[in-house]
């Protein structure tokens, strides 16, 4: 089978791989379809360690099931599916408590484990998830990138009617706009890209900041940004910082003190809650998340679309078929 890995940081091959064999737990999954995000890039550039190279890349992963292990009752060959590329241990306390985005055994597919940039993969059943037939390709490869957003609103207890501030719309920020106009709230976006502003004002975001919001999420990661959005956040309020940066955030006790607000992080999702109600909304076409894709790229081209997550105002992907 084909596949794409990383050879040294920004150089990527074609290659050559024997087709995965699946265990008895396990579905095989042709791929389809594959999104990139931030941490993707991360990889790509070096930033990010990996376990050896050359080093088989990619997590937001969609495709169709092709065989299935013995022990798998509840999938089926013919099943598209998207991939929910952390696998939790179900065992450490933190999984035992439902909170599975704190496991201490997680398995982070195209991080820790090699990804899904190949022809073929091989996928735990529990963490291959069907999606109607009615589910459009470019909608289901949102999903993963999808339900980060969606896990960040659940954490947030935000409301219908409440006003909200975005700041950033790289893709997650743009996922997060989506999420949030369709649970029924006002949302503003706070973005200099006036390419990636003009996206997220399509999606119906505003893209003027005025008075202050009852929540505000970060999804930049950029320590000035959050200091920005935090100057419009009401007394009380709270921040979701979604966006992951080492830099020193530039707080003082008082910032937060004085106004009494309080900043929540929020990593990836919890199995297996925040992966099937994404997936549910999507059978019931509650929300159209494909919009956000801007760029496709073929497999032969992964090296490319890679090196254009950081410029592409949208989501890129790469399509297998």
């Amino acid at each position: 089978m084909k596949a794409v890995v990383l050879a040294e940081p920004e150089v990527m091959r074609l290659v050559d791989l024997p087709e995965p064999e699946i265990g008895p737990r396990e579905v095989l999954v042709r791929m389809r379809g594959l999104g990139l995000c931030g941490s993707d890039l991360g990889v790509y550039r070096g930033a990010r360690e990996v376990p050896e190279r050359p080093w088989l890349m990619g997590h937001e992963g969609v495709g169709e099931i092709v065989a299935v292990g013995a022990d798998v009752a509840d999938r089926a060959v013919g099943q598209q599916v998207a991939i929910e590329p952390n696998y939790c241990c179900g065992r450490c306390a933190a999984c035992t408590s439902g909170f599975t985005s704190a496991c201490t055994e997680r398995v982070i597919v195209g991080m820790n484990h090699p990804g899904l940039l190949a022809e073929y993969v091989a996928v735990p059943a529990e963490f291959a998830w069907p999606a109607a037939e009615t589910v459009g390709l470019e909608d289901l490869v949102c999903t993963e990138a999808l339900t980060v957003a969606r896990s960040a609103i659940r954490r947030s207890g935000v409301e219908p009617g409440q006003r909200v501030l975005v700041v950033g719309a790289g893709s997650q920020g743009l996922l997060l706009c989506l999420a949030l106009r369709a649970l029924g709230t006002t949302v503003a976006v706070q973005e200099p890209h006036e390419g990636r502003a003009e996206l997220a004002h399509s999606f119906g975001a505003e893209t003027t900041v005025d008075g202050e919001f009852d929540l505000v999420f970060e999804t930049s990661g950029v320590p000035q940004a959050l200091r920005a959005g935090l100057e419009h956040l009401r007394r009380g309020g709270t921040a979701l910082l979604v966006g992951i940066n080492s830099r020193p955030l530039e707080l003082t006790t008082a910032d937060l003190v004085y106004r009494q607000h309080t900043l929540k992080g929020s990593l990836i999702y919890d199995h297996p809650v925040d992966f099937e109600t994404t997936v549910n909304l999507l059978n019931r076409d509650e929300v159209r998340p494909g919009k956000v894709l801007q760029a496709r790229f073929p497999l032969e081209e992964a090296a490319q679309a890679f090196a254009s997550v950081q410029s592409v105002a949208g989501k890129s992907w790469i399509s297998f078929d």
